[in-house]
């Protein structure tokens, strides 16, 4: 374990699960002076679904931390690995984890909420709106463990894919699989699954993101709007992909979040 200067609290190489024949591990973010039944985080890295790792979202984890919220980084196997959807398979097996393991952990198993980078914000806004959908849950750990989540919060999400030729705000399916087809790419994207029941979501965005079409992020807040969903949308003028990399655009978009769990996680 290893502390940093205000004493967050952090345990590494956790298992959580299995997948693909092999133990999946996590890191966790426990805050000073933790009280009992605590709010909790899982933050999902980016790195296009075929790199990356659990340490990219470390900041977050300790920013989010000290506002008192636990906070659990967990793997997933990589495309290169096993190909989709293993990788949503691992997330909603890191939430039944988190879920399961509330006592360990002093959370309430009732205020868990999801965060996401790029791959990882799709991934998050997938869990969060499929709980108990067999396509997703896949088998990694803590069978029949409910995996929703009180609120999602995405950060340059991918939200939408095409097959074929591009649609406005969409990524191309094949950078997520090479055997799908237009069903596959419907049911990838969060933006198919937007209804009343939909978590309250927090989206990022950067105006100059060439990797993820700025647009990802306003179809998902338009449709949410429409289905009477609470949303926030953050645009952040002339920022690229992966902004936040930046300490300072880091700490202000972990402010924003805190501000949106205070609201909804509370």
């Amino acid at each position: 374990m290893s502390n940093d200067d205000r004493q967050v609290t952090i345990e590494s190489d956790v298992v959580f699960g299995t997948g693909g024949g092999r133990e999946l591990r996590c890191d966790i973010y426990t805050p000073p002076g933790l009280v009992e039944a605590a709010p909790a985080v899982i933050l999902v890295h980016g790195g296009g679904w075929q790199s990356g790792d659990r340490t990219q979202l470390r900041g977050y984890g300790i920013l989010l931390g000290r506002l008192g919220y636990v906070c659990v980084a967990p793997e997933y196997r990589l495309t290169p690995e096993s190909p989709w959807p293993a990788q949503i398979h691992d997330v909603k097996a890191a939430i039944r984890w988190v879920r399961a393991q509330s006592d360990r952990l002093g959370i309430d198993p009732d205020r868990i909420a999801l965060e996401g980078n790029s791959a990882g914000a799709h991934l998050a806004l997938l869990a969060a709106t499929t709980p108990g959908d067999d396509r997703f849950e896949g088998d990694g750990g803590s069978p029949g463990v409910d995996t929703s989540v009180r609120a999602v919060m995405a950060v340059y999400p991918p939200t939408t894919f095409s097959h074929g030729p591009r649609t406005p705000g969409a990524v191309p399916l094949a950078a997520l699989t090479d055997s799908g087809d237009d069903e596959t790419a419907h049911a990838a994207s969060p933006l198919s699954y937007v209804s009343p029941h939909h978590p309250p979501t927090l989206l990022i965005h950067g105006t100059a993101d060439t990797t993820v079409p700025p647009k990802a992020s306003l179809l998902l807040y338009q449709a949410l709007v429409e289905a009477g969903v609470p949303v926030d949308l953050h645009f952040y003028a002339e920022q690229p992909h992966a902004f936040d990399a930046l300490p300072a655009f880091g700490r202000q978009c972990a402010a924003e979040m805190g501000l949106f769990l205070s609201r909804y996680l509370a």
